[in-house]
């Protein structure tokens, strides 16, 4: 049952800006409000606070910050979540796929103009910040990209001219703006890519180079939702600081989230936050998210083939007790890494959009207005959101005191020596 107080909230604000309009600002549907007002579903924790701040009179700041950021290579926002869950606000992004544009401004409607391609902008017209965030493209680094290019005989990593300098983009702006801190994620194999030379090119330009105290870390996205997912966290600091990246503590991986926890549920009583673009009437799931009978037996054949040559290729099959593989940008093709077992008989089905959104921690009012392909895409080459809040969380205390002391030392007058 909803809270009278909330009650009366949602009833003043619908009169306010109208349902759509208040549901466009709370970032989920007309509906979903609508089912809030007359008691059908107890709204989230969050609805409170975010009713509460749209009631300020106009002119008067709604939200406040404790520390600028930029958004580099955002994808759809992960790693800006995760920031602003922490206290940030970001002042600049830059993304070139245009629907990953369409994904962010979709859920940041209030975000300055996003820059396209980074690597023409003239880093002196970039605002300065506090930190510098940045999930530069992977896939030059990847195990899977590697071995495409390999087999096609190009080059990969920084010999890669297409996508293996946009590191040396940061690098530029690193060094142009020297934000008090930054955070880079990539894939674990970063850590190993040629020979390890990679990453000390990294370093040595993080650390020597740029003068930044540099910590990193993989974590596996697993102990926060029920996906093995690992990734590098590469931590730097303009000053000394007693920031310690491995006294981050994560959650017990053994008490972690199961499928289960961001399964549809199918029997009628979970609410739709996509207007039936994933559940029918009913709240099943579409019938169009389970595979072919060719397409099925395509996938069975392949793993045989490999199994009777001792290669572990093959699918990954799935139930709501289970910890799902990767999910990657190729989703969209077979969704042959995650597939939801359905009974003994039934072919399985590939996640929705919804449940890609929940696998990466994103919350249900995350709007998804691309195609199921882009939205694979998106989710496939995004974070997992609690990671970076966790870590941006432990960075906080060492970025604002940091913060603090270099505006000590703007307003203390020089001492003189006679």
């Amino acid at each position: 049952m909803i809270d009278s107080t909330l009650q009366l909230l949602l009833d003043e604000l619908c009169e306010m800006y109208g349902s759509k309009e208040l549901a466009k600002l709370l970032k989920c549907s007309p509906v979903t409000v609508a089912r809030w007002r007359t008691g059908k579903t107890t709204p989230a924790a969050y609805v409170s606070a975010a009713l509460q701040e749209l009631l300020k009179p106009k002119g008067v700041a709604q939200t406040t910050h404790e520390f600028t950021f930029i958004d580099l290579f955002a994808g759809i926002g992960g790693i800006r979540m995760g920031f602003e869950s922490a206290g940030g606000k970001c002042i600049f992004t830059s993304e070139w796929n245009v629907f990953s544009q369409k994904t962010y401004r979709e859920n940041f409607p209030d975000t300055h103009k996003i820059v396209g391609d980074i690597v023409p902008r003239d880093e002196t017209t970039i605002p300065d910040h506090d930190v510098l965030l940045a999930g530069f493209p992977c896939q030059p680094f990847s195990i899977a990209g590697v071995s495409k290019k390999n087999a096609l005989g190009r080059p990969h990593g920084f010999e890669c001219a297409t996508q293996g300098t946009l590191f040396f983009n940061v690098q530029r702006i690193i060094a142009a703006k020297r934000p008090a801190a930054f955070l880079l994620e990539n894939v674990k194999n970063l850590r190993s890519h040629d020979g390890g030379n990679t990453f000390r090119v990294i370093m040595d330009i993080l650390q020597n180079k740029l003068g930044y105290q540099v910590q990193w870390r993989i974590i596996d996205g697993a102990h926060f939702t029920p996906q093995h997912r690992e990734r590098i966290i590469i931590v730097g600091f303009r000053e000394e600081t007693a920031f310690d990246i491995d006294q981050l503590k994560l959650p017990d991986i053994h008490s972690a989230p199961t499928l289960r926890n961001i399964l549809h549920r199918e029997d009628g009583k979970e609410e739709d936050h996509d207007g039936g673009k994933y559940l029918d009437k009913s709240g099943k799931i579409h019938s169009k998210y389970t595979l072919t009978v060719n397409l099925w037996r395509y996938l069975q054949d392949y793993a045989e083939k490999h199994r009777l040559k001792g290669n572990g290729f093959g699918y990954g099959l799935v139930g709501p007790d289970d910890i799902a593989r990767t999910l990657s940008a190729r989703y969209y093709k077979d969704g042959s890494e995650i597939l939801i077992r359905r009974g003994k008989t039934a072919r399985p089905r590939r996640l929705t959009p919804r449940e890609c959104a929940r696998l990466m921690g994103f919350p249900d009012g995350f709007r998804i207005p691309v195609s199921d392909t882009q939205a694979y895409r998106q989710f496939g080459n995004s974070v997992i959101v609690p990671v970076i809040k966790a870590v941006a969380m432990q960075m906080k205390p060492h970025l604002i005191a940091l913060l603090n002391d270099v505006e000590m030392r703007k307003t203390q007058p020089s001492l003189m020596v006679a």
